[in-house]
Order: structure tokens, then sequence, then C-alpha cells
């Protein structure tokens, strides 16, 4: 079981690698929103309104896209190196991965058989009481 453990800790640096490269992606396109916003001046009020809208959905989805990426880096390192604390962190990236179709949904069922496995369990110390 220590292998679908290692394996599912590369999961998770690869899917917050993945996300943390998203997050500049709507980083650029919250800051081109920005420059649409500038450019169109006060002519067309509607069209201001569009472009302040995108720049603050986009910059808040990186925002969110930066922190589940960190929280995914952060325990699949903690997963290799077999902290106590990082099953019930996986476990709720787990769940919350499911909600992302098709890959997360993949990744969190995968999240959820490897870390509630009894198996798995003995492999890692129980968070201490």
């Amino acid at each position: 079981m220590t292998r679908h453990v290692d394996l599912l800790g590369t999961l998770f640096m690869i899917w917050g690698a993945l996300s943390l490269v998203l997050s500049l992606a709507m980083v650029a396109l919250g800051l081109a929103a920005l420059a649409i916003l500038s450019s169109a001046g006060s002519g067309e009020p509607a069209a201001g309104f569009a472009a302040n809208f995108l720049a603050a959905l986009f910059l808040s989805l990186a925002a969110l896209a930066l922190l589940c990426g960190g929280v995914h880096l952060w325990d699949a390192f903690a997963l290799h190196r077999r902290r106590e604390w990082a099953r019930p962190v996986g476990i709720v990236l787990g769940i919350l991965d499911l909600a992302i179709v098709p890959f997360g949904t993949a990744l969190g069922a995968y999240a959820l058989w490897v870390l509630t496995n009894a198996r798995s369990r003995e492999t890692m110390p129980p968070p201490a009481a």
C-alpha cells in the first residue's frame, strides 16, 4: 500500500502544479480584463462594468486556484514523508476534488480509496489524540 500512498503524493504534486499554472493563466486573463477596462474609457459604461466584473472574477479564481494548488503540493510532500496529518488533509482534498469533473473526480476517488483503506492506515501513523 505504500506504493499507492507514494503515487497519490505524486498525483497531488502534478495536480497542484497544474493548479498553479492555471492560476497564472487566470491572473493573465484578469490583467487583460483590466487593460480593456482602462482602454474603454468612460464612453461605454456597460463595457467598463463587464470588464471590471471579469477582472474581479478571474483574479478571484486565480487566488482560489493558487490556494488549491498550494494545499495539494503541501499535502503531497507530507504524504511522501508520511506525516500524521497528511491523511486527514488528503481525505478532505479528495472529497473536494470529486467536484472537478472528470480528472478531479478520478483523483478524488483514488485519494479516498487509498487514504481510507485499512492497509494505508497502517502505513501512516495515526494523528495524536
